[in-house]
């Protein structure tokens, strides 16, 4: 069964959640803190069976949501479990720092909790393990470990943000084919996203300058997308 952990500081909404997430077949914790939950999350209480996604507030009491979101994608231990941010209904600012810090998807308040059930068992299928898929890519001295989210140019490793990496992995596992910003956004923002096509050029923009000259296997294709060629 997979555990859903809920940190939320509002006890009606916490237990409202809990209550519809084992009622859809889920196991479920909750914590009013964020602090305590981090501390949870690295103390081995999880070791054996990480949570399959951690819905996370915003605004907490210790320590907020976005901060525990980067602290989470920064750790080894925790950087691949997936994340829905719940946010106040007029918070874009916070819903896109949330995403571009790795967060899956969002919520905002007041929501619908079949909705929260839908947003995510969504998120959730896009995690089914790829049993198949190649340890590794490489085009033109650029080499990416998707497992252990390393990117190397030339031998060197080349330091970029979670969302940036995913924009590569999937460049990568799609090779020669143009692939429109819609398509992009849908795959690495989400597809209820609500940023401008221009944050995939600006995270193409910058992934080029972190790569150097092995940047260029990113190709501008007019009027489309963008492809990797190599």
């Amino acid at each position: 069964m997979q555990k859903i952990c809920v940190v939320e500081d509002d006890d009606n909404i916490r237990e409202l959640l809990l209550y519809a997430l084992t009622q859809s077949g889920f196991a479920a914790d909750g914590y009013a803190d964020g602090t305590l939950f981090y501390k949870t999350l690295n103390a081995g209480a999880f070791d054996a069976e990480p949570p399959a996604l951690v819905l996370l507030d915003i605004m907490l009491p210790g320590e907020d949501g976005i901060s525990l979101l980067r602290r989470m994608r920064a750790s080894k231990k925790t950087e691949n479990i997936p994340v829905v941010i719940l946010t106040a209904k007029g918070a874009e600012h916070d819903r896109i720092k949330g995403l571009d810090l790795g967060a899956d998807d969002y919520v905002t308040k007041p929501f619908s909790v079949i909705e929260v059930i839908a947003r995510i068992r969504a998120v959730l299928r896009r995690y089914v393990p790829q049993m198949d898929a190649p340890s590794t890519f490489t085009v033109d001295g650029i080499v990416l470990f998707p497992d252990k989210r390393v990117v190397l140019v030339n031998g060197s490793e080349v330091t970029v943000t979670y969302k940036e990496f995913e924009l590569l992995y999937y460049l990568m596992c799609k090779k020669d084919i143009v692939l429109t910003r819609e398509v992009l956004l849908n795959r690495i923002w989400g597809g209820d996203y609500l940023g401008e096509s221009r944050t995939v050029d600006m995270h193409i923009k910058s992934l080029r300058q972190k790569l150097g000259e092995a940047g260029g296997v990113i190709k501008t294709v007019r009027n489309v997308g963008y492809k990797i060629e190599g």
